[in-house]
């Protein structure tokens, strides 16, 4: 089985590391908008209240996302606590606000949404990942967040052997304790210092009281929709994720390598879209439990003897001299 914690990614195609005014890092990828995996509905108790339905309904028709319209029910209701939960369904979430260029939402309904009989939603779409790395398009970590920014989260040494638990560095001050010192490149991170700084889940008091959870995003592109930067897809599932690596280097070994661009010369792309699992979980009590759960599933529909023999020539060059 893949797991998630292999060695880092370490460059986007042929680009390296390079040391820059701004630090050493890996080259990131830069996003402009974001599909969500789910919705979020009120609550048995919000869906009561006539106000509270009224801002949810006329938020959800004017395309603001779920954020927007739990703060709006914040200022309006402030007695009401935790108005909306997520809900599972089969389709991703395609909102205007979610997008920096709203139209861009609308482009990417009208290309690839469908009625199946609940209304127009985005079940299945074509996407293009821009590096050959799968820790670059799919990053993830075990974060705690609070209610502004990550607390705590995972990182990876330098040879990819040990995890550590990271946090912030305390803000310095100068000699007279009263003034804070001013950081250039914003806050430092430090190894946080409980557990000896490594990242343990067992023994973790944030993990096992569920304030810490794994956490990642696929990056990509989708074919036929203009953007210099890539669109984002979260996910908190680990069944999702782990699949997606097992196609990833199942492509990547078929095509010498490479995951990104379209898979073959008919520009054949992957395609994420659900499918209802039977998911396991141990309950309070200890036992195993199965629920069924739509988890995002990655595609990709190519004839996997094409994909062998243009790997062979790609290996003996022949790709790159145009013979095939």
């Amino acid at each position: 089985m893949a797991h998630l914690n292999p060695h880092p990614a370490i460059a986007i195609q042929s680009g390296g590391i390079t040391p820059t005014l701004l630090g050493q890092s890996p080259a990131r990828i830069p996003t402009g908008g974001k599909i969500r995996a789910g919705i979020k509905v009120l609550t048995k108790k919000a869906a009561e209240q006539p106000k509270a339905k009224a801002i949810y309904d006329q938020g959800v028709a004017a395309g603001q996302s779920f954020d927007q319209i739990e703060h709006a029910l914040a200022e309006a209701l402030p007695n009401l606590k935790t108005p909306l939960v997520p809900r599972n369904v089969p389709w991703f979430t395609v909102r205007g606000q979610d997008f920096p260029n709203p139209e861009v939402a609308a482009q990417i309904l009208a290309a690839y949404a469908e009625d199946r009989g609940e209304g127009r939603h985005l079940y299945r779409f074509p996407v293009v990942f821009p590096s050959d790395y799968w820790q670059t398009v799919m990053p993830h970590e075990l974060a705690a967040w609070g209610m502004n920014d990550k607390h705590y989260w995972s990182q990876y040494s330098a040879d990819g052997r040990v995890r550590h638990c990271m946090c912030h560095a305390p803000v310095p001050v100068d000699d007279t304790g009263r003034r804070t010192i001013r950081l250039f490149g914003g806050r430092k991170t430090v190894v946080r210092e409980e557990n000896n700084g490594l990242c343990e889940p067992e023994a973790c008091r944030e993990y096992q009281s569920r304030q810490c959870n794994l956490t990642g995003r696929f990056l990509f592109f989708i074919p036929g929709i203009r953007s210099i930067s890539a669109f984002e897809l979260h996910t908190n599932s680990f069944y999702a994720m782990n699949a997606a690596i097992q196609k990833f280097e199942t492509v990547g070994f078929l095509r010498g390598g490479r995951i990104s661009g379209f898979l073959d010369r008919q520009r054949t792309p992957f395609y994420l879209t659900k499918r209802l699992m039977e998911v396991a979980h141990i309950d309070e009590q200890g036992r195993a439990v199965r629920v069924p759960q739509w988890i995002i599933d990655l595609e990709a529909p190519v004839d996997v003897t094409a994909l062998l023999r243009a790997a062979r020539l790609y290996g003996r060059g022949l790709c790159r001299t145009g013979a095939i």
